[in-house]
């Protein structure tokens, strides 16, 4: 392997992986794509509240 050649990066942040051989800027990206994944996640639980709360008020007329 040359040393020049950049270092492949995983395609994705897996949950407890190691973080010791990430640099700084990968540990950003990384919590970049994490939040993003959280605001998806929070819009889904959102989504389904709502779907939830019309049902509850659908039956209990």
């Amino acid at each position: 392997m040359d040393l020049d050649e950049p270092r492949p990066k995983p395609p994705a942040h897996e949950i407890g992986m190691d973080l010791d051989t990430l640099s700084v800027d990968e540990l950003r990206e990384r919590i970049d794509i994490l939040r993003g994944e959280i605001a998806r996640l929070e819009q889904a639980v959102a989504a389904k509240s709502g779907h939830l709360a019309a049902a509850d008020s659908l039956f209990k007329s």
